[in-house]
């Protein structure tokens, strides 16, 4: 008898534009071991709010997601609000930003930096 198959959703999705911008970044930088920490804070209009830094530092508990050379880091308090959701980088008339697509908020704000669940 085979053991059923469990389904473990991707931590998080990090889109082209945010890879692309991430390894600009590091060369700029020229630290190869910098990696895109996305992270929740409590804050913002809706109650928490998204943070973004680069770290050359990963903890134990730390989730990493390498895709197409580099690295992004969840905390172990962030996991579960960023879980299943995707990171992307956009340029517009508001600037340029990373931006995060929540399938766990319930909801944001006008800014879409800050959510609720």
């Amino acid at each position: 008898m085979s053991t059923p198959e469990v389904f473990t959703p991707e931590p998080i999705y990090v889109s082209a534009p945010a890879v692309a911008k991430v390894k600009g970044l590091v060369e700029e930088e020229g630290n190869d071991e910098l990696k895109l920490r996305v992270y929740v804070t409590g804050g913002g209009c809706s109650g928490f709010q998204y943070g973004f830094t680069f770290d050359d530092v990963t903890a134990e508990d730390d989730t990493v997601v390498e895709k197409d050379g580099i690295k992004v880091v969840v905390d172990a308090l962030s996991y579960p609000y960023l879980v299943g959701a995707s990171v992307d980088y956009t340029e517009g008339l508001q600037g340029a930003k990373f931006v995060v697509t929540n399938p766990n908020a319930a909801t944001t704000c006008g800014c879409g930096a800050s959510f609720s669940v």
